[in-house]
């Protein structure tokens, strides 16, 4: 160290002293409540501070939660347009009641005229005028090549667009129509977005040939289904006739050879009472037989009423608890010589129980009475949709006032039905739960 660093070195030390030793004298001349108010300061500065770095924090907090709403908002915007989406089990519950459009005739009609509405969409693609796009592209500076490329990526929107209607359309039922409908313009927003650079978009015209498909396609699987019930009815009535007249024919071979058993036998007993005109055995015996004759005769005319007479039937009215429950009641019609034969066809496999009969009404016109029945409680119908389903929810004196009110009022009904197998049923099951406890 040289001598001009030890002198400045001392002179810096006498420096610090001297000014260490004045700010000692000047905090010995302060007085407590200065002291307080230096450290209020202090601690007024150090608020200040930490009051502005949470300002910064609530701004900071502030942005992400506009943020975060933003996003939130899109994302729920973005779910509900999406909803259409959503699992049929879902869609079955929501879906809305469908007013036809068209009401053509025939299945057949509804073919020729959803052809015409796909022909229309190809003339229109093959023209040009099913999607749009612009025309000021370029590629390399090339007009030709940009056009090139618009023309491209219309094809392959519309295909893509055109794809996902065909598997729309091919899966619309009553439950997903409005949600299908709901899709092909979800569809079309979709492509728009896509083709927002190049301005492709499917124009509206074509849209709205893609949605008149969608109902025409809709309302053909409709009316096809209702040719389709009506023809079953059609071939049910075909073999309810076929039963009735093997049955007529049946019963008249049956009753006619009964009758020359009878005509026989009267014959030879006649024959007898012309030597033995006095013999009261076959005097009575000729009565009983003219009386079976007469029965017989009366017979034979019901069978020639029943064959020549079509409406002629039984109007039934029958329950079966144990497959629908209390107060559901069957009403139909039969023209079966026994009409109880087809009560027990409609308790086949198809339900669990058999059905019981409350009331079997016979009328010269079957079919006006049933009809006028069916009228009476149109609604209470349990099938509001296919109005060949004869099952009604009304309860049985109501029935009866219809029936003794407007036709008949000696036609006796079972107010309780026997239901013995679903009865026992319920007892097994009692007794079996009984079992187990």
């Amino acid at each position: 160290m040289s001598v001009l660093d030890f002198f400045k070195g001392k002179q810096y030390k006498e420096e610090r002293d001297t000014i260490q030793q004045k700010l000692q004298d000047l905090e010995s001349k302060l007085t407590p409540e200065i002291w307080d108010n230096i450290k209020l300061q202090e601690s007024t500065s150090q608020l200040k501070k930490e009051y502005e770095e949470l300002q910064k924090q609530i701004e900071a907090a502030k942005n992400e939660y506009l943020h975060g709403k933003k996003y939130l908002e899109e994302q729920i915007k973005e779910k509900k347009a999406l909803i259409v989406q959503l699992d049929d089990e879902i869609l079955v519950q929501e879906f809305g009641l469908y007013t036809p459009r068209y009401e053509i005739a025939t299945a057949l009609g509804y073919k020729e005229v959803l052809q015409s509405i796909r022909t229309k969409q190809k003339e229109m693609i093959k023209s040009k005028t099913a999607v749009t796009g612009s025309t000021n592209w370029t590629v390399d500076g090339n007009a030709s090549k940009g056009k090139k490329m618009v023309s491209d990526t219309q094809k392959l929107l519309l295909r893509a667009f055109n794809s996902e209607c065909d598997e729309i359309i091919s899966k619309v039922k009553y439950s997903n129509y409005d949600a299908s409908k709901k899709k092909i313009e979800k569809s079309v927003e979709t492509i728009s977005k896509l083709g927002t650079i190049m301005s492709i978009s499917i124009t509206p015209a074509y849209k709205d040939l893609k949605l008149q498909e969608l109902c025409l396609v809709f309302e053909y699987q409709m009316k096809k289904q209702e040719e389709k019930e009506e023809q079953r009815e059609i071939r049910e009535q075909m073999r309810e006739a076929a039963k009735l007249q093997k049955e007529i024919e049946a019963q008249r071979k049956k009753i006619e050879k009964e009758q020359f058993h009878y005509q026989t036998a009267y014959t030879k007993i006649c024959e007898q009472l012309e030597n033995d005109s006095s013999n009261q055995e076959y005097i009575k015996k000729k009565e009983e037989l003219e009386a079976h004759l007469s029965e017989i005769d009366k017979s034979l005319r019901d069978i020639d009423y029943r064959e020549a007479n079509q409406r002629a039937g039984y109007v039934y009215i029958i329950s079966n608890i144990g497959s629908f429950g209390e107060n559901v009641y069957k009403i139909g019609m039969t023209r079966r010589l026994d009409p109880q034969d087809r009560v027990d066809e409609l308790g086949d496999a198809s339900v669990p129980f058999k059905f019981d009969v409350h009331a079997m009404i016979f009328s010269d016109d079957a079919p006006a009475l049933e009809a006028e029945l069916h009228r009476a409680f149109s609604d209470r119908k349990l099938n509001m949709v296919n109005q060949r389903r004869e099952f009604f929810n009304v309860s049985l004196d109501e029935i009866k006032d219809v029936v003794q009110k407007n036709f008949d009022k000696t036609v006796e009904f079972i107010d309780v039905p026997d239901a013995e197998q679903y009865r026992i049923s319920l007892k097994m099951k009692e007794a079996s739960q009984n079992d187990i406890i």
